[in-house]
């Protein structure tokens, strides 16, 4: 369908401007006269190069949704119209948020609810995302789910940020060993140990291997950096499937330190997820296959819709997933403590708080140990670099 732009007066005679769709623009001037609107003007929308260059790169950041949430919940609880709210948000926003808000206002403006308008965005927001605010619109508090929602994804970008940013270090310390080691082998060591060859001495096997690795990296190097792309691309790719996600997830969890790491983060967003489920009044069996199928883990996503159906037979959500293999006994203790109490939500909250906590630590514990395997790893290249080198002049030396 063609897009128009619109402006036309209402019936409180005040001007209004939007874009609507249409197949044509009689079909397009027939909607708007349909809701009883005065036609200024209307004109199909064109878009540049420019605009369809930005629309097309990615979706939106975490960050650009997270303050969406935020400014869209602010505009609402000050008693902005939702409409008015999505048109200035659509202008201060960055060209890839913007193309998604004109989709979800061109959808507001022809008659769907906000839920339903976000639904149609192709996966830009989650289904917890969806489901959250469909159930703020039917309860009239949308600007407080909206506000909740903003806090969850201010703490989750939070965490995100400080677990990125404790690994910073040894990435930097990891690349910098592979880059300085690609100069020696091109550059460097063929300089080294072309001497040796002129000698035509008999090499030791260390030097003799330094030298292989040389002479390939020089003269087929595009050969090892397009096996390393192509192997990375082809895991990639059967990692993304069932068989392939479930046997690396296994692998990970096995993992010392990262392996309890990953295992707190998933704790940590199934809590707060659930918990902020539960805080809108969405049923806990519903909450629960949302967050199975948005949590990014195969072998959790597994568990929780065995829990579901625990939970459809009768179960009480403490007894559902204290029967499942992967989940703490803390967890389950904790939601009893909920269901009696009749606060589930808040004792979610907390469980997030303390995974969130646990993983903090775990990040701390696992770039206190991947510092000196880095450096053996170092010390290790060092050293046989070293003993390729001299020991060749230790031999010559000794035949003089």
């Amino acid at each position: 369908m063609k897009r128009f732009n619109y402006r036309v007066i209402d019936e409180t005679n005040k001007q209004v401007a939007g874009v609507v769709e249409g197949n044509n623009l009689p079909q397009a001037a027939l909607i708007l006269r349909g809701k009883k609107l005065t036609i200024v003007s209307l004109r199909e929308v064109t878009a540049s190069a420019f605009d369809e260059l930005f629309s097309s790169v990615g979706k939106p950041k975490f960050e650009e949704i997270t303050n969406f949430t935020r400014q869209i919940a602010t505009m609402i609880a000050s008693g902005l119209p939702l409409i008015e709210a999505l048109r200035i948000l659509k202008e201060q926003s960055k060209p890839r948020l913007a193309v998604i808000i004109d989709k979800v206002l061109t959808e507001v403006e022809g008659g769907s609810s906000l839920g339903s308008a976000l639904e149609k965005t192709e996966g830009t927001f989650s289904n917890v995302y969806i489901a959250l605010v469909k159930a703020g619109e039917s309860a009239g508090v949308l600007d407080e789910i909206m506000g909740k929602m903003a806090d969850t994804l201010d703490k989750q970008q939070e965490f995100k940020n400080k677990t990125k940013g404790a690994l910073i270090y040894p990435m930097i310390v990891a690349i910098g060993m592979v880059l300085v080691a690609t100069i020696m082998m091109i550059f460097v060591v063929p300089k080294m140990t072309q001497m040796y060859k002129d000698f035509g001495a008999k090499l030791p096997l260390p030097t003799v291997i330094l030298i292989g690795i040389s002479d390939f990296m020089v003269n087929y190097w595009y050969v090892f950096f397009g096996s390393i792309i192509g192997g990375y691309l082809l895991f990639r790719r059967w990692a993304r499937t069932p068989v392939g996600a479930l046997m690396v997830e296994q692998v990970i969890f096995k993992i010392p330190i990262w392996g309890p790491l990953r295992k707190d983060i998933m704790l940590a967003d199934f809590s707060r997820t659930m918990g902020l489920l539960s805080s809108a009044a969405i049923p806990i069996l519903d909450g629960l296959r949302i967050v199975a199928d948005t949590l990014g883990s195969q072998i959790y996503g597994d568990q929780i819709r065995r829990t579901a159906n625990r939970v459809e037979k009768g179960s009480t959500l403490a007894d559902a997933i204290a029967a499942t293999s992967d989940f703490p006994p803390i967890l389950s203790q904790m939601i009893a403590v909920g269901e009696q109490t009749g606060k589930v939500d808040q004792i979610l909250s907390r469980l997030a708080d303390f995974y969130e906590s646990q993983s903090e630590l775990k990040v701390k514990a696992l770039t206190t140990a991947i510092e000196p395997i880095i450096m053996v790893f170092m010390g290790i290249g060092v050293g046989f670099l070293v003993m390729a080198v001299i020991m060749p002049i230790y031999q010559l030396t000794n035949q003089f």
